[in-house]
């Protein structure tokens, strides 16, 4: 089962270094991705999900320290949170630096999250980049909660799509979001 896994792994992995968008599972909501520091993937996500909303994309790294690698203003208290959340949080950080910048709102910050789900952990670790990740759905729809609810023109316009045998048991639900300023302030987006 795991040489399946690795598989699959290495066929999405393939897609993503050639500028490719896939459809994969999280341990949130089955999501679209791209390698985050391709602008022409970023910008072929955002024309399928009709969006232009660069404040909806999160990235996916596999550990705290590699998050440290994509924001130099992050007060140290978004490491304490990674490291005690007990549910799927994302932290929108501030000084986002190497992702495509066409993935940077105005504000300059990211939405970060380490996701809890070994398929899609060990897809991240493999690319070795971050990972988009927004809902697999056209943006303002109904988010999916699990693969039999994505919409055929999602399934259509990706490269890839991941076999929903790695799909797991996700929450069906959005992680939680807290936004973090440079010097500790917090604001709670979405519980």
């Amino acid at each position: 089962m795991r040489s399946e896994m690795n598989d699959a792994i290495e066929e999405a992995v393939e897609v993503l270094k050639k500028g490719g968008i896939i459809l994969y599972p999280t341990d949130t909501v089955w999501g679209i991705g791209c390698d985050a520091t391709n602008s022409e993937a970023v910008a072929r996500v955002y024309e399928l999900k009709r969006s232009a909303n660069k404040k909806g994309m999160i990235v996916l790294v596999d550990s705290a320290d590699r998050a440290a690698r994509y924001t130099n203003k992050a007060p140290a208290v978004a490491w304490e949170l990674f490291e005690c959340a007990d549910r799927p949080l994302t932290l929108i950080l501030p000084g986002a630096v190497g992702v495509a910048p066409n993935l940077i709102p105005e504000e300059g910050s990211l939405a970060i999250r380490i996701p809890d789900h070994e398929f899609c952990r060990r897809l991240v670790v493999r690319l070795r980049a971050p990972l988009v990740s927004t809902s697999a759905n056209v943006s303002g729809h109904p988010t999916p909660e699990g693969y039999g609810d994505i919409e055929q023109e999602i399934v259509d316009g990706v490269d890839y799509a991941v076999d929903r045998k790695w799909e797991g048991v996700p929450t069906g639900k959005a992680s939680s979001i807290i936004a973090l300023g440079e010097n500790g302030e917090v604001k709670i987006v979405r519980k």
